[in-house]
């Protein structure tokens, strides 16, 4: 599943990092043009990202889903 999430803080970046260390299933961070893949258990590899624009968080992992369809609401 893929969802657009905007990040407005460290601390929302440090959850998302926590939340697929914590995830059984990968969790990966694409920049909008697909061109920049990070997985997001690696804290330094999210930088790499533009975080002033939303990013896609791809992942299969219920939890994490529920997790990050839970905060938009």
């Amino acid at each position: 599943m893929v969802i657009p999430v905007q990040f407005e803080s460290i601390e929302e970046i440090r959850a998302i990092q926590r939340l697929a260390c914590a995830a059984d299933e990968d969790v990966f961070l694409h920049s909008p043009d697909n061109a920049i893949m990070v997985d997001a258990k690696s804290f330094i590899g999210l930088f790499t990202l533009d975080f002033s624009k939303p990013v896609n968080v791809v992942t299969e992992s219920p939890y994490v889903i529920h997790q990050l369809t839970c905060r938009k609401a």
